[in-house]
């Protein structure tokens, strides 16, 4: 989901490993926010998990700023794209986070590896894009995949594997939204106004679902917010220190953290055929990446594009 600036003329040398280091360090960070939120959210409404998320990643959002050069970077003529991109991205937050309070942490990390699959789909009527044999070849494979994992039968799939889905299509438009945000804007001004819009319509909820947190869950809170703002800057930071095609596939580092942590907390294992599914959503995922990174470079160089290659729903 994040953008990546392309300038020709302006962009430093790549620096392969410490972009590598920053991917990594992001989907710890990723993991750990997931994790936190899958904790709070046995005893705290949805809502008011969310909000403290997006209230918390102001912080670090707020340091991207100052990094980029303060208040320049804010302006803007596009606040009903980054409206709708905020409407759309919570969405598949707070989907997400419910997911993982139904059903285990690896399992709807997995599952939310379809989302650059519904990307491609999506991007043919909203888009106008083109896709060819090619791609809609990996998108049948990946969503092969997703069917071995959610093991749709007789009784359809269960509820964890459809709000997961669910939230892979939000984050689908999500990353549309920043596809068409990202002709005009700079990363850090859409990674600020997300967080900022979020926060405030996540705080529409609180009315309708409040516990007050004690100290402990107070700082869990700060901890999640603080970590998925923190995978934010480090997973945008990867993509400007090396090119995708290369730190792309290490996004999935996630799914390897998301099975240790699950293991170790709540002793969940995944079965075999989440095993199994995810390894052919990943493939195919890796197959768009390649593709898309050929076509990037034999393109003509843009003012700013927006990565949309594999690896799971960033909610940072």
């Amino acid at each position: 989901m994040e953008q990546v600036p392309t300038s020709a003329a302006a962009k430093p040398p790549e620096n392969v490993r410490l972009g590598i280091l920053s991917m990594l360090l992001a989907m710890a960070l990723m993991t750990i926010m997931n994790a936190l939120a899958k904790i709070l959210a046995e005893s705290y409404p949805l809502g008011e998990v969310t909000f403290f998320r997006n209230l918390f990643a102001l912080l670090p959002a707020v340091a991207m700023v100052a990094a980029a050069g303060g208040r320049s970077c804010l302006h803007t003529d596009h606040w009903q794209g980054h409206l709708w991109r905020a409407i759309v991205g919570l969405a598949s937050m707070v989907l997400l986070f419910w997911a993982y309070h139904l059903m285990p942490l690896a399992n709807a990390v997995a599952i939310s590896y379809s989302a650059p699959l519904f990307l491609t789909a999506l991007s043919v009527p909203l888009l106008g894009e083109r896709v060819g044999a090619f791609r809609w070849g990996a998108v049948a494979v990946g969503f092969a995949g997703v069917l071995i994992m959610v093991q749709p039968g007789a009784e359809m799939i269960d509820r964890g594997s459809l709000v997961a889905l669910t939230a892979a299509v939000c984050y689908a438009l999500a990353m549309i939204a920043m596809r068409q945000l990202g002709r005009t804007e700079k990363p850090v001004t859409t990674v600020f106004y997300f967080t900022v819009v979020s926060t405030l319509l996540s705080a529409l909820a609180l009315p309708f679902g409040w516990a007050t947190p004690d100290g402990h869950a107070l700082a869990l809170m700060a901890g999640m917010g603080i970590a998925g703002g923190g995978a934010q800057y480090f997973s945008t930071r990867a993509y400007s220190l090396a090119r995708a095609v290369v730190v792309g596939p290490f996004s999935y580092a996630s799914l390897i953290y998301a099975t240790i942590l699950g293991w170790l907390v709540w002793g969940d294992v995944p079965a075999p055929h989440v095993i199994v599914g995810a390894t052919v959503v990943i493939g195919s995922g890796l197959l768009i990446l390649y593709r898309e990174t050929r076509r990037a470079a034999a393109a003509p160089p843009k003012t700013c594009t927006t990565h949309s290659g594999p690896g799971p729903i960033r909610t940072a």
